[in-house]
């Protein structure tokens, strides 16, 4: 029983999961998705860290104490010099010199910044050169988002000439909008849990964009081969050859993510959690969001979408159209079968539901399904009947 378990199934691409014939359950989910996002977008907006919202930002030795101890030092030293801010973030980060506290505030002009390095040295007793403080301008992470939006066009422009001469105009099209999905949902997470965005947060976006464009090319491929002469016969419409790669190449796509989740989990909780490297937090962070949704992307945007752009074409509007004359031929028994449609396929059929949908309910080919036929009459084991090699089977004397 083991054997024929869900895992099994799926490691032998046999699960028949029905993904293309629900397309329209996936779509609606990923444009409530989509909508809920561009809701936080224009609501709630992104906590933008010190390089885009411009600040001030004090480092101070490890050895003063707890992190919490030097920021309650940094608070009171804001409040003493009446600047009016606090800090907004913490974090623990090494260097040649040890480790240290990097505390973050809002901007402070030239004088409160001095004025505040100068009490927070003397709360703590230590020396103001032990210290060290820099200013971030807004200007900046004006730069460096034009830089990122800049690579990003630069990057879709050649995703989509590659796909196009690997595989056609409508791939690239499913393909580059699975992976704008994959950012806008990304984003959308980051702007719902408030996560601080950050110039890794970027290197890390762009970065995720390579592995969602992974994922999709692995199941294209198979698609292509899937599809690859299709309407040469009669048996399979475009939709159940896509969704029949989906199945032969899913778990392959879920062991890629696994494999490349847990080195960027490891990355965020434990480099940045439990060791408390803050600098490893923000890439971790959105690696590990990205990918999780590239997977999904890949498997429940990209293949339908990919169905339903090819619909549209005639030669396949045309085969899919003698599929489904055929079988219901076959269902109502004006043509020999070489095997019957299962009832579900020619129920669905006669209450006039969606007719790719009606074929992979039931009527398309099973996974692994090879051609059933038989062997030439007189023979055995694939070899002319009769005595031996030599001609007439004459016995040997």
């Amino acid at each position: 029983m083991a054997q024929n378990g869900l895992a099994s199934r799926l490691y032998n691409g046999e699960a028949g999961l029905n993904i293309v014939g629900r397309r329209k359950l996936w779509f609606g989910i990923a444009g409530v998705l989509v909508l809920i996002a561009i809701l936080s977008f224009s609501i709630r907006g992104f906590s933008l860290g010190i390089e885009f919202a411009g600040g001030n930002s004090f480092q101070v030795p490890a050895s003063v104490g707890t992190l919490d101890d030097a920021e309650r030092e940094v608070n009171s030293a804001l409040a003493a010099e009446n600047t009016g801010v606090e800090v907004a973030t913490t974090q623990k980060i090494g260097g040649p010199g040890g480790d240290s506290y990097e505390l973050r505030t809002p901007q402070l002009s030239v004088e409160q910044a001095n004025a505040v390095k100068a009490q927070i040295a003397e709360d703590l007793g230590i020396n103001a050169d032990q210290i060290s403080g820099n200013q971030v301008s807004e200007a900046w992470g004006s730069q460096v988002t034009e830089r990122a939006v800049l690579g990003l066009v630069i990057f879709i422009a050649l995703v989509m000439v590659y796909l196009i001469l690997r595989f056609e105009w409508r791939m690239a099209v499913a393909a580059v909008s699975s992976l704008f999905m994959n950012l806008i949902l990304t984003a959308g997470i980051y702007s719902l849990v408030g996560f601080e965005v950050t110039p890794s947060t970027i290197i890390g976006f762009l970065t995720i964009l390579g592995f969602a464009l992974y994922d999709v090319v692995v199941v294209f491929d198979k698609v292509q081969e899937n599809t690859r002469g299709i309407t040469a016969n009669n048996n399979q419409t475009y939709g159940e050859a896509a969704n029949l790669a989906i199945n032969q190449s899913l778990m392959r796509s879920l062991n890629t993510s696994v494999v490349a989740l847990l080195p960027v989990g490891g990355l965020l909780f434990i480099g940045a959690g439990l060791l408390g490297a803050g600098t490893l937090k923000d890439l971790g962070l959105v690696l590990f969001v990205g990918m999780a949704v590239a997977f999904l992307t890949s498997i429940l945007v990209a293949t339908p979408l990919l169905a339903l752009l090819k619909n549209y074409d005639p030669r396949i509007q045309a085969h899919n159209k003698r599929v489904l004359t055929r079988r219901g031929a076959l269902a109502r028994g004006e043509v020999t079968p070489k095997g019957a449609p299962s009832p579900a396929t020619t129920d669905a059929i006669d209450a006039d539901v969606d007719p790719e949908a009606a074929a992979l309910a039931g009527a398309a080919p099973k996974v692994g399904a090879r051609p059933a036929g038989k062997r030439q009459t007189g023979t055995r084991g694939g070899r002319p009947g009769g005595g031996g090699n030599r001609p007439g089977g004459a016995k040997r004397r």
